[in-house]
């Protein structure tokens, strides 16, 4: 598949988010905001192409299950996004053309964004520390919480350089 198609359907993903959380430009603004910072750091690693285009897909929908758990259950907890996110980004993705084995990889993320044990592969590790890098600040975490996250959930150097310079921690 060309390079120009990937990013055909990526625009398309990203735009039918914006419309799955239409009227909500805080949930909009998060999920733009952890694609850009994934997008940055699986550059800066050096993922391939198809990783980088799973790993971008993941980003948008990443938390595509809040909605369905605050309608379903009245909350959203990480446990709940993992939960009831899978089924819905995969819908989407096939609206959007994207390869069975790409979705599968997206809904497995999806799936487990919230757990931290058990990263397995560059994509998983980059979706969690984009998500952070944003958590972080969009919750006014404080320094103590930014270096315990910098110790227990980076891993990737690109990550773990974008989390110090933004928050100003030294070692």
């Amino acid at each position: 598949m060309e390079n120009s198609e990937k990013q055909e359907r990526l625009n398309t993903l990203f735009l039918k988010m914006i419309a799955f959380d239409e009227g909500d430009p805080k949930r909009i603004q998060h999920f733009v905001k952890v694609h850009s910072f994934a997008k940055l750091i699986g550059e800066l690693e050096k993922l391939d192409a198809r990783t980088l285009y799973t790993l971008e897909a993941a980003a948008y929908l990443h938390d595509i299950g809040i909605r369905i758990a605050e309608e379903k259950f009245g909350r959203n907890d990480g446990k709940l996004q993992e939960q009831e996110g899978p089924e819905p980004a995969g819908k989407l993705m096939r609206e959007c053309g994207f390869e069975e084995e790409v979705i599968s990889r997206v809904q497995y993320l999806i799936a487990h964004h919230h757990t931290y044990q058990g990263i397995d592969g560059q994509d998983y590790q980059i979706l969690v520390e984009a998500d952070f890098l944003v958590n972080l600040y969009e919750d006014g975490a404080s320094e103590k919480a930014v270096r315990t996250a910098g110790e227990k959930i980076f891993r990737t150097a690109a990550g773990t350089d974008i989390l110090k310079k933004m928050f100003r921690i030294s070692d």
